[in-house]
C-alpha cells in the first residue's frame, strides 16, 4: 500500500518536473537586454531615478504627474510605469509606452502639472509583442 502511493508521489514529481523544463528553456533562450538603455543612462548629464529631489516641491510635482498616469485607465501598464523624475521643478520621463499616442498622452498630463518647457519627453516605445527582434 504505501509503495502504492510512493510510485503515484514519484511519478507526480516527475510529471511535473517534464512539464517544467520547457518553461524555463524557454525562458533561458530569450534573455533581457536593456544594453542600450544602461550605456545611455550612464551618462553624465542622463537623469536617473535616483537623482530624484527630496525637496517637497519635487515630490509633490512627481506625485501628482504620476497620481494622473495613473487614474487614466485607458493607458498600459508600460505607461503607467514610465519614470517620472523631478529635479528643482524641471521633469525628465523616461520608459516604453505601447504607442506613439501613449507617448504623447504621458507628456500631455505631465505638461498639464509641470507645465510648458518643464518637461523632457525621452519615453521609448515598445516593440511590439508580436515582433521578433
Amino acid at each position: 500500500m504505501h509503495q502504492h502511493r510512493g510510485r503515484r508521489a514519484v511519478s507526480a514529481i516527475a510529471l511535473a518536473g517534464a512539464l517544467l523544463i520547457p518553461v524555463f528553456s524557454a525562458a533561458a533562450q530569450t534573455p533581457a537586454d536593456n544594453t542600450k538603455v544602461n550605456k545611455r543612462d550612464r551618462a553624465k548629464e542622463a537623469a536617473t531615478a535616483d537623482q530624484q529631489k527630496e525637496n517637497s516641491s519635487d515630490r509633490d510635482l512627481t506625485q501628482k504627474i504620476r497620481r494622473a498616469l495613473m487614474d487614466d485607465k485607458t493607458l498600459s501598464t508600460y505607461a503607467h510605469n514610465v519614470k517620472v523624475i523631478a529635479q528643482d521643478g524641471q521633469v525628465t520621463l523616461k520608459g516604453p509606452v505601447r504607442t506613439e499616442d501613449e507617448k504623447k498622452a504621458v507628456e500631455a498630463k505631465a505638461t498639464e502639472v509641470a507645465g510648458a518647457g518643464h518637461v523632457t519627453n525621452q519615453i521609448s516605445i515598445a516593440p511590439s509583442k508580436d515582433s521578433k527582434n
